[in-house]
């Protein structure tokens, strides 16, 4: 297979803009950029396919730029329901920060900040210089401001698609630069670039778009911070064991699809995977070798021992050799209950709203569907005690299969 071929395969190819790109790409050595706003401080998988096509053309012999949107992000790409809330320069500066950090550990790249070039711009300047360039009828129909005519868009994202092309004319006339990549969701803004270098280089101009499809949730939803349940590549901001359950977790109609997208093993390695996840698809093995590769892409390979020595310590139910540390990494986003002295655990489980009234905790206790701190307890009269806590500081209460309490002790 060739470059474009094997994109392709991967699905990772939404949409190009011009045949000729295929024959550029499968030769090597355009230069070309992906970018990202600064409306956060850390990616999310929702930013993750665009990253791989972009390591995957710089194994090519592509040479990557990545823009922080310094610029843009004070204006805001419009979402598809209602205004975005302004960052402050502070927030966007510190937010360009750290996105500058977590994108030289993904890969080798230029990195630009489109605010370096669009600063000193002054409104006459802004819409002579660009402004004539773009047809109003033309930048309506645009599926981002389509979407909000009914609802009302502000001038300020209505004009953000003319900032956007202005850094792909900026960075073709600079850099060299001759192909945008991006989700599909930017294919408006992409083609706005491209229009507004041919319009000042001539028809001639060479220069070119690649979208890939949208990382979604099962009900079709973006992976992002609007959208909530954003799974961050920030490790402070989701766990490098929430990273790997996220992916393990993977439901078996997806698995397949992104082991292609988002893995760089070989076709003939993904063959054999699926070859035995067809056959036997209770041993997950699909699931465990998409886990295990983008936690240690993203995260690294303790981080991924880690994960699995958590998810073994959960499974097995041997809570209690864990550290204080690593309960607060498995079971950090649970409501915890303070605990000041000694409790019987009847009444903690009514107060965990494990059960429903001391009657209830009774029978669940008795019959064997109570484990503290991974062992079951059968004792009606037990009680719960901070010299019996992991590190002194946390009991872990299991009600059933799945239902998992935390109380930390003062």
């Amino acid at each position: 297979m060739n470059l474009f071929e094997e994109l392709k395969w991967r699905g990772l190819v939404h949409n190009i803009t011009d045949e000729k790109l295929v024959e550029k790409l499968n030769n090597g050595g355009l230069t070309f950029y992906l970018g990202t706003d600064p409306t956060g401080d850390s990616l999310h998988v929702g930013h993750l396919l665009v990253f791989i096509l972009a390591k995957r053309l710089e194994k090519y012999g592509h040479h990557p730029i990545f823009l922080i949107g310094g610029a843009t992000g004070s204006i805001g790409d419009p979402k598809p329901t209602a205004e975005r809330k302004l960052l402050t320069r502070e927030q966007i500066d510190h937010n360009a920060s750290c996105l500058h950090k977590q994108v030289e550990n993904l890969f080798k790249c230029k990195l630009v900040n489109n605010y370096d070039w669009t600063y000193n711009i002054d409104i006459l300047t802004f819409l002579r210089k660009y402004g004539k360039f773009f047809n109003v009828n033309y930048m309506i129909n645009k599926d981002t401001v389509k979407s909000r005519l009914d609802s009302g868009i502000s001038y300020t994202e209505f004009s953000y698609q003319i900032l956007q092309a202005l850094d792909f004319e900026h960075l073709y006339d600079s850099e060299g630069c001759s192909l945008q990549i991006g989700g599909q969701d930017q294919w408006g803004n992409i083609t706005s670039g491209l229009e507004l270098i041919r319009k000042i280089h001539g028809a001639q101009a060479e220069a070119y778009g690649l979208t890939v499809p949208l990382f979604t949730k099962s009900d079709g939803t973006k992976f992002g911070k609007t959208e909530g349940g954003a799974i961050w590549l920030d490790p402070k901001k989701t766990t490098p064991y929430a990273f790997y359950q996220f992916w393990i977790n993977t439901p078996d109609s997806d698995v397949m699809k992104e082991l292609k997208q988002f893995t760089f093993l070989s076709k003939d390695e993904i063959a054999q995977i699926e070859e035995s996840f067809n056959k036997e698809p209770h041993l997950r093995l699909a699931q465990k070798t998409l886990a295990k590769e983008m936690t240690i892409m993203i995260h690294g390979q303790k981080a991924y021992e880690q994960a699995i020595k958590l998810s073994e310590a959960l499974f097995s139910g041997k809570i209690a050799n864990l550290s204080k540390t690593e309960i607060e990494t498995i079971f950090g986003e649970l409501p915890k209950v303070l605990l000041e002295g000694d409790e019987m655990l009847i009444d903690s489980l009514v107060k965990l709203g494990a059960a429903s009234s001391k009657r209830e905790a009774r029978d669940f206790i008795s019959g064997g569907g109570v484990l503290v701190n991974g062992i079951q307890e059968k004792d009606l009269n037990f009680v719960i005690t901070k010299a019996k806590a992991i590190d002194e500081t946390y009991t872990v209460i299991r009600r059933g299969k799945k239902n998992y309490y935390l109380i930390e002790h003062k």
